[in-house]
């Protein structure tokens, strides 16, 4: 197989057989990835913080 025919047949498979998303689902899928993302940033940054002043909380015990 030559690398004409690979290009060849993979523009027609992504043309022909891949069920390509409404533009409304890629919206909605960014959405959620987004609000997701934030939601576990703030869960890490909260854990963070806390262990944080528990830490210095403990040290500053001796």
């Amino acid at each position: 197989m030559n690398v004409k025919n690979f290009v060849i047949e993979s523009i027609d498979e992504m043309k022909n057989k891949v069920t390509w998303p409404k533009y409304s689902t890629l919206q909605n899928s960014a959405v959620l990835v987004l609000v997701a993302s934030l939601i576990f940033a703030l869960v890490i940054g909260f854990i963070d913080l806390t262990f944080e002043n528990i830490m210095t909380w403990f040290y500053d015990l001796f």
